[in-house]
């Protein structure tokens, strides 16, 4: 059985959760305490070499890691994914754009948010953060504003990619609601077969509001 390397309250995780709940197929978890320096033991660094979550094992011992990376594989022959060049490389066009401009705005500021840490941040960089998260916004205003979906009528994993953070926009003192097509199409990837729509917040672990080792 497939073996999912996870930190509940981790958004990345949740990408993987939501694809596995909609492909429905079955996973054991293994929690990986990240804050208390699990992720950064020798075991763990074998299976992702930075220490983060999530990462995969597969019925074969072989593992992966980087959640967009674990999308594309689990979508692989299945909906989620398309099969033609052009559409798979659209997908990789769209999961690079959330790794680069939405995981790494939108999910620092509301993780700096979430666990106490922003105050400790430079104001330039939270700023800098800001402002990027704001012209991400403004892209997928405009993208949403054309198409259902990312790749247009068709919901994928680049959908699933997108949504885990920049749904939970408001956590990072976002005004998601000044947003409506960004709106519209949260609805449509909310109303998709076996939605998964639980966030776990980081309250639940009372060491969440230490640094990362």
């Amino acid at each position: 059985m497939l073996t999912l390397y996870d930190y509940l309250p981790s958004q990345n995780g949740y990408k993987i959760r939501l694809l596995l709940a909609q492909l429905e197929r079955p996973y054991r978890t293994e929690i990986v305490s990240i804050f208390e320096g699990a992720g950064q033991k020798p075991e763990y660094l074998a299976i992702n070499p930075w220490g983060a979550v999530p990462a995969i094992r597969l019925d074969d011992g072989r593992v992966l890691a980087e959640p967009n990376a674990i999308l594309f594989y689990l979508a692989d022959g299945t909906p989620y994914l398309p099969g033609d060049g052009y559409q798979r490389a659209k997908t990789l066009q769209w999961m690079s754009f959330e790794a680069d401009y939405v995981q790494a705005t939108m999910g620092s500021l509301r993780y700096w948010t979430l666990t106490g840490k922003i105050a400790r941040r430079p104001r330039e960089l939270v700023e800098s953060k800001r402002h990027a998260a704001m012209k991400a916004l403004n892209a997928l205003e405009r993208q949403f504003s054309r198409t259902d979906f990312v790749l247009g009528d068709r919901y994928s994993v680049a959908d699933i990619s997108l949504f885990a953070y920049s749904h939970v926009a408001r956590d990072a003192d976002l005004p998601l609601d000044d947003f409506p097509a960004i709106l519209r199409w949260i609805a449509r990837v909310r109303a998709q077969p076996r939605f998964l729509g639980e966030v776990h917040p980081y309250s639940i672990d009372s060491h969440s509001t230490r640094e990362l080792p």
